[in-house]
C-alpha cells in the first residue's frame, strides 16, 4: 500500500539530519543511490586535494559534450576552493577494493596534507588538465569548470558543471566478459542511510553495486 508523505515523518527527527550533515529528510526517505567517486586536484599550496563525492549525474550535452553536474559542494570546502582557483578537476572512481582507502582521504583533508597518498592511494599525472588523478581508480575523468549555482538562495552549498576533456579506463573494465564496469567489481552507489518514516530505524547499508538486467525489448506500442 502506497503512502502520501507531504511532511517530515515524526520518526525522521530534524536533529538527525542535522547530525547526519545536513540533508534534507527526503534523502533518508527515498534513499536514492547516486554514483560515488573522488575529486582530485591541487590546493594553492601545491598539495593533493581528494574529496570524496556523490549527488551528481551525468549527461551528454553533444556530440562530443560530456557534462558532470554535482548538486552538492560546500563553499568552505578544499575542493570548492580548488575548483575556483585552477577551473579544472578529476573524477576517480573506485571500485569495492579501493573504497576503503578512499574513505580515508575524509581523515586526511588537512591543508597540508597530500590527500591521495595520505590515505594510501596513488597520484598520478592528468593527461589535459593540471590535476592529480588517483592510479588505483577504475575510471578517470579530467574536467574543466563549466558554471556554479547556488542550490538555495542564501545556501551554502553550490551546485557545479563540469566539462569532460579526457577519458581515461582500465581496459578489463570496459570489457564486460573481463572485470566490467557493473556488479562487484564495478561502479559503487551510495546508499543514504535508508530509514523507515514509521519506526526511524536506519538500515545498516554501505556502498553498493549495481548488476545488469536482462534486455526488454523498447516496444512503446
Amino acid at each position: 500500500m502506497k503512502k502520501e508523505f507531504p511532511a517530515r515523518p515524526d520518526a525522521i527527527t530534524e536533529q538527525w539530519c542535522i547530525n547526519a550533515g545536513g540533508f534534507a529528510w527526503q534523502d533518508f526517505l527515498t534513499a536514492m543511490p547516486s554514483l560515488v567517486f573522488v575529486v582530485t586536484g591541487w590546493k594553492s599550496n601545491r598539495k593533493e586535494n581528494a574529496c570524496l563525492q556523490s549527488w551528481a549525474t551525468f549527461v551528454g550535452g553533444g556530440t562530443d559534450d560530456f557534462v558532470c553536474i554535482i548538486g552538492n559542494v560546500f563553499q568552505g570546502g578544499h575542493m570548492y576552493r580548488s575548483l575556483k582557483e585552477t577551473g579544472v578537476c578529476v573524477l576517480n572512481f573506485p571500485s569495492g577494493d579501493v573504497y576503503d582507502r578512499c574513505i580515508k582521504t575524509i581523515g586526511n583533508n588537512r591543508f597540508e596534507a597530500d590527500e591521495i597518498t595520505a590515505a594510501g592511494l596513488t597520484a598520478e599525472c592528468a593527461v589535459k588538465v593540471d590535476a592529480p588523478r588517483i592510479k588505483e581508480c577504475f575510471l578517470n575523468i579530467e574536467c574543466e569548470f563549466l558554471w556554479e549555482h547556488e542550490l538555495l538562495a542564501g545556501s551554502h552549498l553550490m551546485t557545479i558543471a563540469l566539462r569532460a576533456v579526457h577519458i581515461c579506463m582500465d581496459s578489463d573494465s570496459y570489457d564486460q566478459n573481463k572485470r566490467g564496469r557493473y556488479g562487484r567489481t564495478g561502479y559503487l552507489y551510495q546508499i543514504h542511510c535508508p530509514t523507515n518514516p514509521e519506526t526511524g530505524e536506519i538500515a545498516p547499508i554501505g556502498a553498493g553495486t549495481v548488476e545488469p538486467g536482462d534486455p526488454i525489448a523498447w516496444n512503446t506500442k
